[in-house]
């Protein structure tokens, strides 16, 4: 597996403002998505409705896979920007 790959099929499922994948061993990775979709949402239904975007892949194929899950206005006042 790929971060390309993993990329690909987070885009589309989800709607992304930002989507980074990080990860170089084939079966670790990270992802930071900001997402409006994780708006209203807890922590975990933001990752519930990434890994039903993955499907079987986080059985087969991704053996770990790091979250930063934020919707635009947390990752505004994260990086200190106005809403």
């Amino acid at each position: 597996m790929h971060k390309d790959d993993i990329k690909k099929i987070i885009a589309g499922g989800i709607n992304c403002n930002q989507l980074d994948v990080l990860g170089d061993d084939g079966a670790h990775f990270e992802a930071l998505i900001i997402s409006d979709d994780f708006k209203n949402l807890n922590r975990v239904k933001r990752h519930q409705l990434v890994y039903k975007v993955l499907g079987d892949l986080m059985n087969e194929k991704i053996h770990a896979l790091s979250l930063k899950l934020y919707d635009l206005s947390e990752w505004n006042e994260i990086k200190g920007e106005k809403k």
